[in-house]
């Protein structure tokens, strides 16, 4: 058997994905190499229209969407519906995340789907699945944050709820449903056959307050909000002369670490630190010699004395400092990608590092750039055809860039 140059080479996706959960699904699968024919409305998917910007290309379009091709089609019209069950015929994989309901409406629901193709795999993400007690409700990402108890246990008792400042729901929803799919994909080769699954975003919020909602389950204790600080020290974030640091060693075997660290051999024998409870109950006079040592040093000084001890510790850094880290850059999670509005652009990249089949990185496409292509090669339509779709406003090329003001060049 021939190897592969990537780990899902062969396998053919279709993205009727909207936004960021289902695209970003989809997204990963193209990293891994399947080939993801992206179906936009005419003109584009909306979140191409949104900021933040670099010069006029959109950094939020471009980490859901690079990498794929492009395919803008009128799906109201019964010729772009028929060109749609025609790729459904030569796919593998849909993924969609509509409002549960809209999918089938439009015709393409699982049980039209594997009439047309047995083998098809169907990925359906919403905000609160196919099923359940809200499935009718809209949502985004806030929903899995604020429902599952995640605003309530960040911060510090007293504080109104806070979400976190990035959309971790939309990502490990993506995870969800790309994982899901790679298992499908697998099973497939067994049974020969396709199948449907539902992932949301309302699951993912729950998968992250696992521990505290089992634990409230079987005790009925409420967890105190608030950072570890307030455990067994040092765990949580700490002030330095300049910025601030992580330090995380609150595990027995890391308390040796800490006393060197500090200064205070005398405490590994002292019993009001002799184990992680008693630290906990002592946190206050841990807590106050972190501080009194932190507040002599930077950021860099405090990271590189407490590792020097062996006690992790991690820059507190803003976005612009995270941008510099080499980190990123070396180990390739970001990586700089021609683009047809911005010149080149960062793009998220490699968070696997397979030894023998690599990821495939790619470009954004621009609007509909792959209709022919996909039309003609794949699907086998006629030039005279491919012309009439056009001619019908089936299928188009056309944007709104030049609507879109954009960001100036930094250079």
């Amino acid at each position: 058997m021939a190897a592969l140059n990537h780990p899902l080479e062969n396998v053919r996706v279709i993205d009727l994905g909207r936004h960021q959960a289902g695209p970003r699904c989809a997204q990963v699968l193209a990293r891994m190499g399947a080939e993801v024919i992206k179906i936009e409305r005419l003109g584009g998917e909306e979140t191409r229209y949104h900021g933040p910007w670099v010069k006029k290309q959109s950094s939020y379009w471009v980490q859901y969407n690079s990498g794929k091709k492009s395919v803008a089609m009128d799906l109201r019209k019964e010729e772009g519906k028929e060109a749609l069950r025609k790729l459904v015929e030569v796919s593998d994989v849909l993924v969609q995340n509509f409002r549960p309901g809209t999918i089938e409406k439009m015709g393409f629901g699982y049980e039209e789907l594997k009439k047309i193709n047995p083998r098809i795999i169907m990925v359906n993400v919403s905000a609160y699945g196919q099923f359940g007690p809200y499935k009718d409700q809209i949502g985004y990402d806030p929903i899995g944050q604020t429902m599952s108890g995640i605003t309530m246990v960040t911060g510090d008792e007293g504080m109104p709820p806070i979400r976190t400042g990035v959309p971790i729901i939309d990502r490990i929803t993506s995870l969800h449903a790309a994982i899901g799919c790679l298992a499908a994909l697998h099973e497939r080769e067994v049974s020969g056959e396709g199948q449907s699954m539902d992932v949301c975003l309302a699951d993912t919020g729950y998968s992250m307050t696992e521990i505290p909602i089992t634990a409230y389950h079987g005790s009925k204790i409420a967890p105190k909000r608030g950072d570890s600080n307030s455990t067994a020290p040092p765990s949580g974030i700490y002030p330095c002369k300049e910025g601030w640091v992580l330090l995380s060693a609150g595990d027995q075997h890391h308390w040796y670490r800490v006393c060197n660290a500090l200064g205070k051999p005398e405490w590994l024998e002292d019993p009001r630190f002799s184990t992680r409870p008693e630290r906990a109950k002592n946190a206050a006079i841990v807590n106050d010699a972190l501080n009194e040592l932190l507040s002599t040093m930077t950021m860099e000084q405090a990271i590189a004395h407490f590792t020097e001890h062996d006690v992790v510790a991690a820059p507190v850094n803003t976005i612009p400092m995270a941008e510099a880290d080499p980190h990123p850059w070396e180990r390739r999670a970001m990586v700089e990608v021609d683009d047809f509005l911005a010149g080149t652009i960062a793009v998220s990249g490699d968070y696997w590092h397979f030894s023998r089949t690599p990821v495939n990185i790619g470009t954004t496409p621009k609007v509909g750039e792959h209709n022919d292509e996909v039309l003609s090669d794949i699907l086998g339509y006629s030039d005279e055809e491919i012309e009439e779709f056009k001619q019908k406003n089936v299928i188009s090329e056309d944007d709104l860039y030049h609507e879109i003001q954009g960001a100036p060049d930094p250079s």
